[in-house]
């Protein structure tokens, strides 16, 4: 009898932390949204990201409190000599929590920690060729999102990519796109679509203009994307959601359809910033 009865407060005792979990995790969130923020951090924010000083009031308000809540949840590592700073939590994080803006989140429920190296780093792939023999060749990334929890980043390509808001290309933005569409399994170029929008809708849109990266890519034909963007659809949805903060005058004018869908996902309109 003293068995069962110890099962069952210990039952209890699980069920009610798992109740309780998500809203003890909002509690902590709401007390760092509501802390003070720090001079220092607006003057960083400002000096690094350049188009900050163009966004709405009401939407600068929100990215600093998502910023709190990131850098309370988040950890970095420094690799290779760097040293974390406040400077470089608060690059990484104000142009994270971009993608964030508007929406209900869950801040990168699945990440847990950035690496953070000095400039790009060096990864050994192993690819199988045609001839069924495995290659290794190395590679230098700015940036990398992994599926368990990580996000890799060239501090050097963070800073250029903030400092220079419309080329297009923001390694911040590429990797953490990758991590919203890692939030329903591996990435594949359909991340957790909001309420109105539809997966038919979006593989439209998404489809047609990839096809049309393969082929300008393969005829070396000028694009707004970069060609990474036609290495599969998952860094074709990266790439897009770069141009759409960076380029979204030209975006809007040469592929509407595609950037309605990215307009309704993300929940802001850059043009008007």
């Amino acid at each position: 009898m003293l068995s069962y009865l110890l099962l069952f407060v210990i039952a209890v005792l699980i069920i009610g932390s798992l109740v309780a979990k998500p809203y003890w995790r909002e509690y902590k969130r709401d007390k760092a949204r509501a802390l003070p923020f720090k001079k220092e951090w607006r003057s960083i924010i400002q000096q690094r990201m350049p188009y900050f000083r163009q966004m709405p009031a009401d939407l600068q308000l929100q990215l600093k409190r998502h910023i709190q809540v990131f850098l309370a949840e988040k950890s970095f590592i420094g690799c290779n000599g760097v040293v974390i700073t406040d400077e470089i939590r608060i690059t990484v994080a104000a142009q994270a929590c971009l993608l964030l803006l508007n929406r209900k989140t869950d801040y990168y429920p699945k990440l847990d920690t950035i690496l953070v190296y000095p400039s790009a780093f060096i990864k050994e792939q192993q690819n199988i060729e045609a001839d069924g023999v495995m290659h290794s060749h190395r590679t230098a990334l700015a940036g990398e999102s992994w599926g368990f929890g990580k996000v890799v980043l060239s501090w050097q390509d963070t800073v250029d990519g903030a400092h220079i808001p419309d080329d297009g290309h923001n390694v911040v933005i590429h990797e953490f796109a990758h991590q919203l569409d890692q939030e329903n399994g591996s990435a594949n170029g359909a991340p957790i679509l909001g309420k109105g929008q539809n997966y038919k809708d979006w593989s439209v849109a998404f489809s047609s203009q990839y096809e049309l990266l393969r082929k300008q890519a393969n005829a070396g034909i000028p694009s707004l994307f970069d060609y990474y963007g036609a290495t599969n659809p998952a860094e074709f949805f990266a790439v897009a959601s770069e141009v759409f903060f960076e380029k979204s005058e030209k975006f809007h004018h040469k592929y509407p359809m595609l950037y309605q869908q990215l307009k309704e996902y993300y929940k802001v309109d850059p043009i008007h910033w």
